[in-house]
């Protein structure tokens, strides 16, 4: 009987820990994203949203993590750097993906509303942009969206979601 390897290396992997930051985010009654920078192979930046905690609108869970591996590295450029986060990254998170040179994204669930990998817009591959990002989406997609789904589907029925 073969037991089944864990790839330490594989997308599955690091979405997996990109979800158990969302877990944590929800705990703290943020919206669920999380996200963790790799180099290398390993992890050097993991983040999750923070924007009612720090009352910051730019707190989302890439920003901290860009911020967390530009620290790391001693580097802004992050250009053999990998992005795992649950949702497709909104424009903003998109925009500083890109300054920071990331070399790849990749993302759990579609962002229909806001999405800047593909869904609404694609900033992260906006060809008259000085960097392109590499893209794979839908990466544990069902985990990713169905976590975002709960949660607001209970802060409709507390009558607590915010515009």
């Amino acid at each position: 009987m073969e037991e089944s390897l864990i790839d330490l290396q594989s997308d599955e992997y690091f979405m997996g820990e990109a979800l158990r930051l969302a877990h944590r985010a929800r705990t703290q009654d943020e919206v669920p994203i999380g996200a963790v920078m790799v180099h290398e192979g390993r992890i050097i930046a993991r983040a999750h949203n923070q924007v009612e905690q720090l009352k910051d609108a730019t707190a989302h869970a890439e920003m901290l993590a860009i911020t967390q591996a530009e620290a790391a590295l001693d580097d802004w450029r992050l250009t053999a750097c990998d992005l795992y986060v649950t949702k497709e990254p909104c424009p903003m998170c998109a925009g500083a993906i890109v300054h920071a040179r990331v070399r790849r994204v990749i993302f759990g669930c579609l962002s229909p509303k806001d999405g800047a990998g593909g869904s609404l817009m694609n900033l992260l591959q906006h060809p008259k942009l000085n960097h392109r990002c590499q893209l794979t989406s839908g990466v544990r997609h069902t985990e990713c969206g169905s976590l975002l789904q709960a949660f607001f589907r209970g802060k409709r029925s507390a009558g607590l979601e915010r515009p």
